[in-house]
């Protein structure tokens, strides 16, 4: 076991701190399996921990303690560790430096651990025997699946954009269409698991547990393709099959920004024990570290939580409000944003109790308060419409979210209101009730809430997809028949935001949404009954009410240091379009990585880079492709190893195509390389 002692100099708002304030940090701490297995931990608890007992709080990942989310570790457990808390960041089973192996996502395996790792930390002479639980996207989900397995010991979790569904929101399918999250993700994710245990940890087998992980990993994005319903496959570990599950208090927490912000209005809604709500602007990351801004201090809010519900304390939160939410204002569309301007507000339900629905109908005319006259009008996108959509989720590191709508609204059916003659806050869950009829068997519908500016800029506010054979629910296939009319009811995501006065709402519909969603295989033409066909939306009668917001809701000071120098920085890079006339071939690059660091307590070096790269023929469904490449390095002296991913998704009118490549070197020579070649039914 390492151990050191390490004194930060300031906490997370900058206090200085007094020499008292040591934290004892474990470096190293095996945490035995029932089944023989080990997993590696690290942990920072107070100096005197052993005198006076502490609560734990358990972050439960697979994404390698010692140089994968070290830096962020090093801003939270220090300053837990200081506020009274043991903070325990565990390298789930095959990850990091852990023993076995990692066969997928959310395995019930993993959970089983983690409740022999939770029973194990309430049982150690330094905690109180009570066991906190939090996260951020694996973490966050797993923070939820395991409250809901109730080890005696959790008694409560912090849940950080995360989904209650693992199929209708997360990073495979939305609306019952595959998202290009799904190869993009799961080529990072093999490219994770693919790395070895540190040397300095493991010793000599080092290499030997490495080459098992290669050659045992499976291909992840294929197994995902073999469920294209919300069959049992997804709804293991998803806890919306039964919210009564969990019976531990819950916070979650999210950003409008992040691809996970529809589950935080579930859980609230039909969660039956105490829980709080936090939306902010954020993209994919902890509320102190997040971009667009403006950021909180959320050590200090979390530290507000686990006092109350691990430590009894009364600190006021479960006084306050239920809900936080930050309202978005509109501002000039743009591809990333330091800051999204809006204001806090608070309320007790979602949609607050102060929102109404209001309804528009799809008129030949634009939106309007009452039905028109009943008509057909044709739907029939380019394949390349959804240049402009951004990325699925946003990390808040670079040019990744929606642009200016206006050349996607050109490609859709549009319809808009009047200009607006006062303000109007959409808060809650927009949505549609579409008349619609395909001229073919496979149609998807999209559809695009829009603020509209006086100078023809589109903002894009909230959106919904549906794969038509989904319309009646994601549990089963209902095949289209050419035709034949249908009544389509189309939840949006949820959003908050104000559309101004003097602005337009649009609705946007269209049969594509290249490359976030892949194309429906063949091409179709949808009609659609103006006059019959609605948008719902949830306004607000007040607007701009002065809410009391908590302290930690300011904007925190600098973080305290870190043992990590920072080579170079994550970062998203804006996307390149190519657009070959002679073969009418659209493509469209994406670079994206988690930087590179070098950790200076380990004298470690990792850093990584990816390029994703889609092509389609405009006229052709068939012809779209996905090319995902990952890297991998860590360094170290004279040990350096080195994986590469490379996944490539194509497809045909009956099944996809998914071939891929793994090669693993050590100190620039390659000692494994793996091929997989599968067709897998639509």
């Amino acid at each position: 076991m390492a151990i050191k002692e390490v004194q930060t100099l300031t906490n997370a708002t900058g206090k200085r701190l007094e020499p008292q304030e040591l934290v004892h940090e474990e470096i190293t701490v095996w945490i035995p399996l029932s089944d023989g297995c080990r997993l590696a931990a690290r942990i920072w608890k107070p100096h005197d921990a052993l005198q006076t007992p502490v609560p734990a709080i358990l972050e439960y990942l697979p994404y390698r303690r010692r140089d994968g989310t070290i830096n962020r570790d090093e801003l939270k457990y220090p300053y837990l560790a200081k506020n009274g808390y043991a903070g325990v960041r565990v390298d789930i089973r095959g990850s990091g430096d852990s023993e076995g192996l990692l066969y997928d996502e959310y395995a019930r395996q993993e959970q089983d651990d983690a409740l022999e790792v939770i029973a194990w930390l309430a049982e150690q002479p330094w905690c109180s025997g009570t066991v906190g639980m939090w996260g951020i996207s694996w973490g966050g989900f797993n923070s939820l699946q395991v409250a809901a397995r109730r080890p005696p010991a959790l008694k409560a979790i912090m849940t950080l954009c995360s989904t209650d569904n693992r199929y209708s929101d997360d990073a495979h399918y939305k609306g019952g269409c595959l998202t290009e999250e799904n190869i993009k993700w799961g080529t990072m994710f093999m490219g994770t698991s693919t790395l070895p245990p540190d040397p300095d940890v493991v010793g000599e087998k080092w290499r030997e547990i490495w080459l098992e992980r290669l050659e045992k990993m499976n291909c992840y994005p294929e197994m995902w393709l073999q469920h294209p319903s919300f069959d049992e496959y997804w709804q293991h570990g998803s806890v919306c099959v039964d919210y009564e599950d969990i019976q531990c208090p819950v916070y979650a927490v999210g950003g409008w920004a992040d691809g996970y912000a529809n589950t935080i209005p579930r859980l609230m809604n039909n969660l039956s024990v105490p829980c709080k709500a936090l939306i902010g602007p954020w993209g994919h990351a902890f509320p102190h570290l997040a971009a667009p801004g403006p950021a909180i201090d959320f050590l200090n809010q979390s530290i507000r939580w686990w006092d109350y519900w691990l430590r009894g304390i009364d600190t006021g939160i479960m006084d306050e409000p239920k809900w936080h939410v930050w309202v978005q204002e509109s501002i000039k569309p743009a591809s990333e944003y330091i800051d999204r301007p809006g204001y806090w507000t608070t309320t007790e339900t979602w949609p607050p109790e102060d929102t109404k629905n209001t309804t528009y109908f799809l008129n030949t005319m634009g939106l309007e308060t009452t039905a028109g006259t009943e008509s057909n009008l044709l739907i029939h996108s380019p394949l390349t419409t959804g240049l402009k959509s951004g990325d699925w989720c946003s990390f808040g590191m670079g040019p990744d979210q929606p642009m200016d709508q206006r050349s996607d609204d050109g490609q859709s059916l549009c319809f808009e209101t009047d200009y607006l003659e006062k303000d109007l806050e959409v808060i809650g869950a927009p949505s549609v009730q579409l008349n619609v009829s395909a001229d073919c068997e496979k149609a998807h519908i999209i559809v695009r809430l829009c603020d509209v500016a006086p100078n023809g800029s589109s903002l894009f506010v909230s959106y919904g997809v549906l794969n038509l054979d989904y319309r009646n629910g994601f549990n089963h296939i209902d095949p289209v028949k050419k035709g034949e009319p249908y009544q389509i009811d189309l939840q949006l995501d949820d959003c908050a935001h104000i559309f101004p006065k003097g602005h337009q709402i649009r609705i946007a519909l269209s049969t594509s949404y290249w490359p976030m969603v892949w194309p429906s295989p063949e091409s179709a033409t949808l009609s659609l009954k103006s006059g019959l066909s609605k948008l719902e939306l949830p306004i607000r009668d007040s607007i701009r009410k002065a809410v009391d917001i908590p302290e930690t809701f300011t904007l925190p000071e600098k973080p305290m240091p870190t043992i990590c120098q920072l080579m170079s920085a994550p970062s998203q890079a804006e996307a390149s379009y190519n657009y070959e006339t002679d073969r009418g071939i659209t493509e469209v690059k994406r670079g994206f990585g988690f930087g590179s660091v070098r950790i200076t307590d380990i004298n470690l070096e990792r850093s990584d880079s990816s390029m994703l790269t889609n092509r389609i023929n405009d006229n052709d469904p068939l012809s779209a492709e996905s090319d995902c490449f990952y890297n991998l390095q860590l360094k170290r002296s004279d040990w350096k190893i080195n994986t590469k991913v490379k996944l490539k998704l194509s497809a045909t009118s009956e099944a996809y195509k998914l071939t891929g490549l793994l090669e693993a070197y050590e100190n620039d020579i390659r000692i494994y390389t793996r091929n997989w070649n599968y067709s897998i039914p639509r």
